[in-house]
């Protein structure tokens, strides 16, 4: 897939002074409900009505949406409002009730992205329409999965995409419901920057008091837009209430959110970020230096543990390295997060060397 200013043109078409702002339930629940919703959303930043209608859960037995019967009240909705509508397809089926409905926004789902097959059917079914259709990244962190999924509707001539940063799965429980993995749609935007890249907060969070930082963190990486799971009483959501926000609230997000510039025109800024970045340079380099001396220092206990026959994981020791470092890093201002991820990483390469070193 090319990188093309046309992949801006269903966004550009709006013609907005701020980020595009998708947002509506986690799922349609009542006619009642979707309405109620969309009229509290109307005379917002909000431009298009998000309702899940079809929801794969994780384990049956919980709720999975209404069905296409939902597709019928977010007609309501639209007509009543003029917002935009958009849901979830997850097989052909899906979007053969959607086109029928007509649904403006298609989007694929981190499940269904998961699988080249399906999202190849979907594309197939797809192909010859004119649909906005948005990709969420895959629950593990895989960028040319991702990727690979929205060529295959580029190359069935679908050319109104985008993609949704949804977080990514992990083993280790964080904050978050899913890790943002910031690097992985910042690379994304590094190679396709005329992609429209859409940020799913509430997917990442699975919580609100986390929200608001979330999407200011989007909107400093120079995201095109939010979508954001917004409920009248989600308190009472029939699916995923804790991660939900009322109208009301996203409408004080939407004031109190910052959009900054990409770049400044001042002569004193570019040279003193010149100069901190020059700094940032320099510190950088010592990093590797000290990272390259330390797996010295692993060659060599490597040597030592092949004299004498011992094994190369000593989980006691490496118990007691992590403790330390979380320690002295919360002390300088680092997160348990971030040590935790950087030393795993280094532990991965000392033994890397060690292995190495043994098979010799």
């Amino acid at each position: 897939m090319e990188n093309k200013k046309e992949l801006r043109n269903w966004l550009d078409a709006f013609n907005l002074d701020h980020p595009l702002v998708i947002a509506g339930p986690c799922s349609a629940e009542t006619e009642e409900q979707v309405v109620t919703i969309a009229r509290q959303l109307k005379d917002s930043d909000v431009s298009v009505l998000r309702a899940g209608i079809w929801k794969p859960r994780t384990r049956p037995g919980n709720f999975e949406g209404v069905g296409s019967l939902g597709l019928k009240w977010m007609q309501t909705a639209k007509a009543e409002t003029g917002l935009l509508t958009s849901t979830e397809v997850a097989n052909p089926s899906h979007v053969a009730l959607a086109l029928e409905h007509d649904i403006d926004i298609l989007w694929i789902g981190a499940r269904t992205t998961v699988s080249p097959f399906i999202v190849q059917e979907i594309a197939d079914a797809l192909k010859g329409t004119d649909k906005t259709v948005l990709v969420k990244n895959p629950v593990n962190p895989d960028l040319s999965l991702w990727l690979g999924a929205v060529e295959r509707l580029y190359t069935a001539d679908i050319k109104n995409l985008g993609v949704i940063h949804r977080g990514f799965s992990a083993y280790e429980k964080t904050k978050y419901r899913n890790n943002p993995e910031w690097q992985i749609p910042i690379d994304l935007q590094n190679r396709f920057p005329d992609l429209p890249l859409i940020l799913d907060p509430s997917h990442i969070a699975g919580r609100r008091d986390i929200l608001f930082d979330l999407c200011q963190t989007a909107l400093d990486l120079n995201y095109d837009g939010l979508m954001v799971e917004t409920h009248h009483d989600p308190d009472n959501a029939w699916s995923d209430a804790e991660q939900q926000i009322t109208p009301e609230t996203l409408i004080g997000f939407m004031r109190d959110l910052k959009i900054r510039k990409e770049v400044s025109e001042s002569a004193e800024f570019k040279n003193s970020l010149q100069n901190l970045r020059a700094k940032i340079d320099i510190t950088d380099n010592q990093l590797l230096e000290t990272l390259a001396k330390r797996m010295k220092i692993a060659d060599e206990i490597g040597k030592l543990k092949k004299s004498q026959n011992v094994s190369i994981l000593q989980t006691p020791r490496w118990n007691e390295i992590l403790g330390k470092m979380i320690l002295q890093g919360e002390e300088k201002g680092l997160s348990e997060e971030f040590v935790l991820r950087l030393f795993k990483a280094i532990h991965q390469e000392s033994i890397n060397h060690q292995k190495k070193v043994i098979s010799e």
